[in-house]
């Protein structure tokens, strides 16, 4: 009989790496905390510093992003050493330590980058800094989006019913799947064009459309959490 492959874990961040966190800060042998390190602790905090970054929008820096988020892993493992796991889990700790250091740099170089803005105008040079977030933003969003497209495929069976529900959230899902080749995303132009697919009223569309952010600020959080979406059939709502 074939042994079954367990299942990774789509958490980045969870107990391991808090259990992990707790054995590097007892150890008082540099090679044994810096193998703690590499093989249980670097990869969680990669991934919470980069998604602090998109989460909240962290994007007025004058150098890439990637660079940003090393700032923030040093940051997060200098003070490593201060995490007390009777007050909370390591999670939240950090998160709160990595998000207070992004607040502090992100708003002394929004000053710094107001007092500069007439200049750059004058000049028209490129402001590659933010070039290079708008670059990871997209990056970011599109690998969302991509991911809730293949979990509403799968699912929107299970949230909606009525066929003429479906045919509303099918539209919209469609839109998603077109994002790329429409000129005009805003609100309005998307009701018109889901009306026109379906010929749906607005307060019908409208309630359709709230069902489906209900479940995208899920999915977001989920995302954010995990870097990934469980894209799976989740079986039906109604059962």
């Amino acid at each position: 009989m074939p042994v079954k492959k367990k299942k990774k874990s789509k958490i980045y961040f969870g107990q391991k790496t808090e259990d992990a966190i707790i054995r590097y800060n007892k150890c008082d042998k540099q090679h044994i905390k810096n193998r703690i390190y590499e093989e249980h602790i670097d990869a969680a905090f990669n991934k919470l510093a980069e998604n602090l970054i998109h989460t909240f929008k962290f994007y007025y820096f004058d150098v890439p992003l990637t660079d940003v988020k090393h700032e923030v892993v040093a940051f997060l493992l200098m003070n490593m050493h201060k995490y007390v796991p009777e007050k909370g889990k390591a999670f939240s700790y950090f998160s709160i330590v990595g998000k207070n250091w992004l607040i502090l740099h992100n708003n002394n170089n929004y000053k710094k980058m107001k007092q500069h803005t007439a200049l750059d105008v004058l000049d028209f040079k490129r402001n590659i800094g933010m070039e290079e977030a708008n670059k990871e933003e997209i990056e970011y969003y599109n690998d969302f989006v991509e991911q809730m497209v293949n979990y509403w495929e799968n699912n929107l069976n299970n949230f909606f019913k009525r066929k003429k529900d479906l045919n509303v959230a099918y539209s919209v899902l469609e839109l998603f799947k077109r994002r790329s080749t429409l000129e005009n995303f805003n609100k309005k132009a998307l009701y018109i064009l889901v009306r026109e697919m379906t010929g749906s009223n607005t307060q019908h569309i409208t309630r359709i459309v709230n069902q489906m952010k209900q479940q995208y600020l899920l999915l977001n959080t989920e995302y954010q959490k995990d870097g990934t979406i469980d894209t799976s059939n989740t079986g039906s709502i109604f059962a």
